[in-house]
């Protein structure tokens, strides 16, 4: 008899309306995984930007929040833990989705095991000009005053972080955007947890030493080849399975 899900872990699908095949595949997951679980994390960069949640009035915006709250109304606690896509995201959109905003770090108790939960992105501590854009974006002050702006402001404001994102991304090696060791280890440290699981990186893994564990979860791609997808569960027993888009455990 196959063990109960008491928790499902996904990040980094990068929602958009110009990707249907991404987020058919998160409604369907929704639907047939996660309603049945007893919890449902959301670990940063569902979607793709977030300008605010003025913009719950976006049809595509709406349809995901609707979605996410059918499967809170059906029973599942849904957490929300912003990446830095949408770290934006706010009560407005909490109460439409029926979903609980997380502090980060999170620690989780599930299946008589603690996990420190984490998007990813403060993990990457050599990415010294990242670091300091992430400081400036998260202060409540810097928050404030750009969410006082017009919606059609924000988003061209966020168009043009994008496209600099991508330039700079080709510019800098892949060891400068993964998490360090350091941070990894004050992470365990500054919790006392030894299981780590976490996205943003898009480099889906299972990474083990000194009796700790570090699980990173894929990013999900259904529009483009290769596609890429998956989660992490938790089951009554206490394992932590990583899955595939089909369920299989890798």
């Amino acid at each position: 008899m196959t063990a109960r899900t008491l928790a499902l872990f996904i990040s980094d699908l990068h929602l958009q309306a110009s990707h249907p095949r991404t987020a058919e595949a998160f409604f369907r997951f929704l639907a047939e995984r996660a309603a049945h679980a007893e919890r449902l994390y959301l670990l940063g960069d569902i979607f793709e930007y977030w300008a605010g949640d003025d913009d719950l009035d976006d049809p595509f915006n709406r349809s995901v929040a609707t979605a996410l709250r059918r499967v809170s109304d059906g029973g599942t606690a849904v957490y929300w833990l912003g990446g830095n896509r949408d770290f934006l995201v706010g009560t407005g959109f909490a109460d439409a989705a029926g979903l609980t905003l997380l502090p980060e770090p999170h620690v989780a108790t599930i299946g008589g095991r603690q996990v420190v939960l984490v998007h990813g992105d403060a993990q990457c501590t050599d990415d010294v000009e990242y670091v300091a854009f992430r400081a400036q974006v998260r202060d409540p002050a810097w928050q404030s005053q750009f969410l006082a702006m017009p919606l059609a402001q924000r988003k061209a404001i966020i168009a043009g972080l994008r496209e600099g994102s991508r330039a700079a991304h080709g510019e800098k090696s892949y060891e400068i955007m993964d998490v360090t060791p350091a941070a990894v280890a004050a992470l365990h440290a500054d919790t006392d947890t030894d299981v780590i699981i976490h996205g943003h990186t898009h480099r889906p893994a299972l990474h083990e030493a000194d009796g700790q564990r570090r699980y990173v979860l894929p990013d999900w791609e259904l529009d483009a080849d290769p596609i890429r997808g998956g989660w992490i569960a938790i089951d009554e027993d206490g394992r932590i399975l990583r899955c595939d888009l089909d369920g299989r455990t890798i």
